[in-house]
């Protein structure tokens, strides 16, 4: 097969960072390439020179064989590469197809023709397997039909090569899934993709090639099919990688640290999402909720965290009703929580990383003095944490916003770990994480959990929730529809529950 790109000699500097240092990368007809490597390690910043996001500091590009200079995103587009960012870049308010044909209408007099732009992406969604209605509104659908938009606008304006951005980061599996087959019918159309991911499975499961970087240098090139997820892992961190869970069983206390009594939670369209939930979790226990997104998940913690009004029932920390409580007052409580939107929740991007590394206790000493910031401690703090955590940054002065996604991540959950918990609530703690980190934040929860720490985790990965969990309990449709211990679970079973069954008890037990 021919090479469609080929990237030689490509180095980028910033101030201060060398992002790419002198990497080589090419991607053959027909093939899912996959661009693989730890958090920070500039998969995302080589992808943006070959779109025209940015420009190399030196090195070639080639297209189809003709050295190309991409200077913006519209040169790409017209060498016929479309990419697809990990933060989606759609209006919310328009339509399927208005999004798509945004910037490139069909003109019917002076207004656009809609009926045109409909059957359009009827066309191109129906060819790929896509199946996306063009005249929903955006706003109404999952994150996984957003991707499918994504994707068809850079189908729909052209695109041979496709660069999909850690696009399996919000997925569900279901969705994973569902991509992996989209990805393999765009390939049979004769498309070429590179996948930019850091998840072993996926790598193994949908790739011809992974080519994998290291702190900005290029390591090696290799056939998937002569390669295994030991072997990936070793290669992305430079050291053998545990990427099973080290958890001792224990026995507990019995003593409820968080306690969710009958509770019910309206969304912001007054809507029901939590419809009457009750669930425990204990000293040193790991309590994980598991079940495809959108199920009422993320009602549930905004109204744990004092987030979100409750419209009733009760929420109880140590025996204290919390319900009412404000969201400082609840982590004045001992309660730390990871949220599952880092952007939305977790940080203030336009500020720098040290700030964002006190949120929660920003006001308490030593970071505060007679109502003045010591910023003398508040970089102390950072830099401390920024090393104990292996967050990847030039300094702790950096906006927020130009850290890596799972950059973001490390942050937030160094910054959460640092309080001292008695309860956690972690939703998707370990999202746009490479397998070192996630082995990393997978001990700190287990540490937590063996020091005393009541954990709740909301998570969408069926590894991790198995991985990690004392208790699992599945929300379907805004209720706890089934809970089970850990030991009993498997991926069958929780996958049964996840899509609105029940199961039974193999020995005689009582339904679940």
């Amino acid at each position: 097969m021919s090479n469609v790109v080929e990237m030689k000699n490509i180095t980028k500097i910033f101030p201060g960072v060398i992002a790419n240092d002198d990497i080589d990368f090419n991607l053959k007809k027909g093939e899912i390439h996959v661009l693989l490597g730890e958090n920070g390690a500039g998969k995302t910043t080589l992808m943006n020179i070959l779109y025209g996001l940015y420009r190399p500091t030196s090195g070639s590009i080639f297209i189809n064989g003709e050295k190309t200079i991409i200077k913006d995103p519209n040169t790409a587009i017209e060498k016929g590469i479309g990419m697809v960012h990990q933060h989606f870049m759609l209006v919310q308010t328009f339509t399927v197809a208005e999004n798509i044909v945004l910037g490139r209408e069909p003109q019917k007099g002076l207004s656009i023709d809609m009926e045109v732009a409909n059957a359009k992406v009827r066309e191109i969604s129906e060819k790929f397997g896509l199946k996306v209605n063009p005249e929903a509104k955006v706003m109404d659908l999952s994150v996984g039909i957003q991707q499918r938009v994504e994707i068809l606008k850079a189908l729909y304006r052209g695109a041979e090569i496709l660069i999909l951005d850690e696009p399996t980061a919000v997925l569900t599996p279901q969705e994973i899934e569902e991509l992996g087959v989209i990805m393999k019918n765009l390939v049979a159309e004769g498309k070429s993709i590179i996948l930019i991911t850091h998840k072993l499975k996926e790598v193994m499961s949908i790739s011809d090639r992974v080519t994998v970087i290291r702190r900005g240098k290029f390591i090696d090139t290799i056939s998937t099919q002569d390669t295994d997820t030991d072997h990936l892992a070793e290669l992305m961190v430079g050291r053998k990688v545990n990427l099973t869970v080290d958890k001792q069983t224990k026995e507990f206390t019995g003593n409820k640290v968080l306690e969710i009594k009958d509770l019910h939670v309206l969304d912001n369209r007054f809507l029901e999402a939590v419809k009457g939930i009750s669930f425990n979790v204990n000293e040193g226990e790991i309590f994980a909720l598991a079940g495809v997104d959108g199920n009422g998940q993320s009602q549930l913690i905004e109204a744990i965290t004092g987030l979100r009004k409750i419209k009733s029932g009760m929420v109880f920390i140590n025996g204290e009703d919390v319900t009412k409580y404000s969201s400082r007052k609840i982590i004045e409580q001992g309660v730390g929580h990871i949220p599952e939107d880092r952007q939305k929740r977790g940080l203030v991007l336009d500020h720098d990383l040290a700030e964002n590394m006190i949120l929660g206790y920003h006001y308490k000493e030593p970071f505060t003095k007679k109502l003045m910031m010591n910023y003398s401690e508040i970089h102390k703090h950072a830099k401390r944490l920024i090393k104990e955590f292996d967050v990847r940054t030039p300094s702790e002065n950096v906006t927020a916003h130009s850290l890596s996604g799972g950059n973001q991540q490390k942050a937030i959950v160094a910054r959460e770990f640092h309080k001292d918990l008695k309860v956690l609530i972690a939703a998707q703690p370990t999202r746009g994480l490479d397998v070192g980190s996630i082995e990393f934040v997978h001990k700190k929860i287990v540490e937590a959990r063996n020091n005393g720490t009541a954990v709740l985790l909301v998570s969408l990965e069926l590894d991790e929730v198995l991985a990690l969990a004392d208790r699992i309990g599945v929300i379907y449709d805004g209720r706890i529809v089934g809970s089970l211990d850990a030991k009993d679970a498997d991926e069958k079973k929780l996958g049964i529950m996840m899509a609105g069954g029940t199961i039974n008890k193999v020995e005689g037990g009582e339904d679940i």
